[in-house]
C-alpha cells in the first residue's frame, strides 16, 4: 500500500466525525504531509464553520509552505459562508493537493482544482474514490440528481410481518436494532412518515441519543416531515411538538394554522396524493441530503413504484407474525415474476438478537 493511500485514508476516517453535525455540508477530511510527516488534519465540524483544509492548515501553521495536501473532496472556489479553500492553499504555498473526488456541487465542479492549477499547484484526482463517495451518498445525490437520497427503514418478523392486522408493531426489533437506528436518524437531514404512523403510534421521530453517545458537542436534530394529503394531523401529536423543525406536506388549503405547532405546506397532487416528484424537488431545495424513512407499506411502496428508493435497511427480529399481519410494501400491481423488484444485498451483520440486511433497488445502478 502506497503512503498516498494511507494517507487519504486518513483523510477519510477523519471525514467520519462530521458525519452527525455537517449537514447540510458533506462531510470533508484533510491530512498535511511534509518529508513523509503528518504536520496537520481537520476535518469540516458544522455547516457554516471552517471547512476541513482550513482547520488542517491552521494546525499545520507555516509548514504547510511546500507541503502535499490530501483531502476527501475537491477544495471549494466560491464564497459561501466561509471564504474559498482554494484560495487559502494558494496563500499557505502548499505544493500539491490530492483530491479523493471532484466536487459534485455545480458551484465548483473542477474550478476549485483548476484555480489551485493557475497558481502553479500540482493536482491528482480520484484516490480512493469510491470511498470518498461513499461518506456523503446524500449530498452527491442532490447535486446529481436533484433530490436527496432515500433510505428506507423497516423491522419485519422472519416471515416478512411488520405490523399485526390491528396495526400494532412495537416493538419487533430489539433494543440494539432500535439503538442503531439511532444513528441512523442522527446522520440523516430528515425523518420522513406518514400521517397513518403519526395517528396511530404517535411517534416522536427524533434522535434520543445523548451528544457523549454521538461524540458531538451537540446533538444535532433533524427536520421531521409527515405527508398529510388530506390534512388530518391532530395538533398535539408528539412529532410537531418536539425540539427541532416539523413540516407538514398536504394537498388541500388549511386553515387556522396557527394552531398547529409545525409549518404547514401545501405541494402539488397526483392521483390524490402528495406528488412525490414535485416533494422531492421541494426537499432539495430545502437543501436535504439523506432522507430517512419510516413510514407503513402504503408510502413505502409508493416511494418504491416511483424509483425513489436507494437504500432500504430491514431489521429481522426471531418472531412468527402469521398470515393477517402486515407486509413490507404496498404493491398490490404485482401479479407476476417479471413485475417483482430486485434487490442487491450490500451488507449483512448482526445486531443484538436481529439481523440487519442493507439492501439497494437494482435501479440505482
Amino acid at each position: 500500500m502506497s503512503r498516498d493511500v494511507e494517507y487519504m485514508q486518513r483523510a477519510i476516517r477523519l471525514a467520519r466525525k462530521g458525519l452527525y453535525t455537517s449537514d447540510p455540508n458533506p462531510c470533508v477530511g484533510s491530512v498535511i504531509v511534509k518529508d513523509g510527516e503528518v504536520i496537520g488534519e481537520g476535518w469540516h465540524q458544522c455547516a457554516g464553520e471552517r471547512h476541513a483544509e482550513v482547520n488542517a492548515l491552521e494546525q499545520a501553521g507555516d509548514r504547510a509552505e511546500g507541503a502535499t495536501v490530501f483531502v476527501t473532496l475537491e477544495p471549494c472556489s466560491h464564497t459561501g459562508k466561509t471564504p474559498p479553500c482554494a484560495d487559502a492553499l494558494i496563500k499557505a504555498g502548499v505544493k500539491k493537493v490530492v483530491v479523493a473526488m471532484v466536487d459534485p456541487n455545480p458551484l465548483v465542479a473542477g474550478s476549485g482544482l483548476k484555480k489551485l492549477e493557475d497558481a502553479h499547484i500540482e493536482t491528482q484526482s480520484g484516490l480512493l474514490e469510491l470511498q470518498a463517495r461513499e461518506l456523503n451518498p446524500g449530498f452527491i445525490k442532490r447535486m446529481e440528481a436533484g433530490r436527496p437520497f432515500v433510505r428506507v427503514k423497516l423491522a419485519m418478523s422472519l416471515d416478512g410481518r411488520t405490523a399485526m392486522a390491528s396495526g400494532e408493531s412495537q416493538w419487533i426489533s430489539g433494543e440494539s436494532s432500535r439503538d442503531d437506528v439511532q444513528r441512523l436518524r442522527a446522520e440523516s437531514s430528515a425523518i420522513m412518515t406518514g400521517i397513518d404512523t403519526v395517528l396511530f403510534d404517535n411517534p416522536s421521530m427524533n434522535v434520543r441519543l445523548s451528544a457523549e453517545q454521538l461524540d458531538v458537542v451537540q446533538v444535532r436534530q433533524p427536520i421531521r416531515i409527515v405527508l398529510d394529503s388530506q390534512f388530518r394531523m391532530q395538533a398535539d401529536v408528539k412529532i410537531t411538538s418536539l425540539e427541532g423543525k416539523c413540516i407538514v406536506y398536504t394537498t388541500v388549503n388549511v386553515d387556522n394554522t396557527k394552531q398547529y405547532p409545525c409549518k404547514i405546506e401545501k405541494i402539488d397532487a397526483r392521483d390524490g396524493q402528495i406528488d412525490l416528484q414535485a416533494l422531492m424537488k421541494d426537499l432539495a431545495a430545502k437543501e436535504i441530503n439523506l432522507l430517512h424513512v419510516e413510514a407503513g407499506s402504503v408510502l413505502c411502496g409508493a416511494l418504491l413504484k416511483n424509483d425513489l428508493v436507494d437504500e432500504i435497511i430491514i431489521y429481522m427480529a426471531p418472531h412468527i407474525m402469521g398470515d393477517g399481519a402486515k407486509g413490507l410494501f404496498h404493491l398490490p400491481e404485482l401479479e407476476q415474476m417479471k413485475d417483482r423488484v430486485s434487490l442487491k444485498v450490500n451488507d449483512v451483520r448482526s445486531i443484538g438478537n436481529d439481523i440487519r440486511i442493507t439492501v439497494q433497488p437494482v435501479y440505482c445502478d
